[in-house]
């Protein structure tokens, strides 16, 4: 595959996870996303449990302690930059928070919840 084909597949399939620019997301929707408590294996879950209710601030991994730095960029400029991690992140999250994959639409309204704070 030439390298301009791979570049292509490359975006499109970026585009096609994302499904929006992540700055197109509704801030106030990935808010409600993000402190919205989900019934999973009669636990209730929420990011909250892990990351705060503010991104601001650092949040501790609710089963190993482990601290977790802000997700906000304007306290942690390395938040949100490398593309791979944040969907890595996102597939394992979602599927332990609610139960299932976020859909694209939630990921964009999420980043930008987290990227107005």
């Amino acid at each position: 595959m030439n390298r301009s084909l791979l570049l292509f597949a490359v975006t499109v399939a970026l585009n096609t996870a994302w499904a929006a620019d992540p700055a197109t997301g509704n801030a106030e929707a990935g808010r409600q996303l993000w402190t919205t408590e989900y019934g999973v294996s009669n636990e209730k879950r929420s990011c909250t449990a892990c990351h705060t209710a503010d991104p601001r601030h650092s949040g501790k991994h609710i089963k190993t302690g482990k601290v977790i730095k802000p997700l906000s960029p304007a306290v942690n400029p390395g938040s949100l930059t490398n593309v791979k991690k944040i969907e890595k992140w996102f597939h394992r999250n979602c599927k332990w928070t609610m139960g299932r994959e976020c859909s694209a639409l939630e990921k964009a309204d999420i980043l930008a919840f987290l990227k107005s704070n």
